[in-house]
């Protein structure tokens, strides 16, 4: 089963709001997931975007690949680089 980190349109018409979350790749994007990691806002000024770390690399350690927008929440939480610095260091 191929398992990706990605966003889970949330919110009412007009007003979206994204669930983090790690799913089967074959899940539809409103569908079932494994487990959620946090959630993005992008209409607060300045956007709103929460990550639990721990689950998050625990989750890129067991071959999660996560998709382009969440690739760039998780870079922009500092979360990606951190686990990228570890595994070559620790290589």
């Amino acid at each position: 089963m191929a398992v990706k980190i990605r966003l889970m349109r949330i919110g009412a018409k007009h007003q979206p709001s994204y669930r983090v979350v790690v799913a089967d790749s074959k899940a539809p994007r409103g569908g079932r997931y494994l487990e959620a990691l946090g959630h993005y806002n992008p209409r607060t000024e300045p956007s709103t975007i929460q990550i639990d770390e721990t689950k998050a690399r625990s989750w890129l350690d067991q071959g999660a690949r996560p998709s382009d927008a969440a690739r760039v929440l998780l870079v922009k939480t500092g979360i990606l680089p951190r686990w990228e610095a570890g595994r070559s260091g620790g290589a």
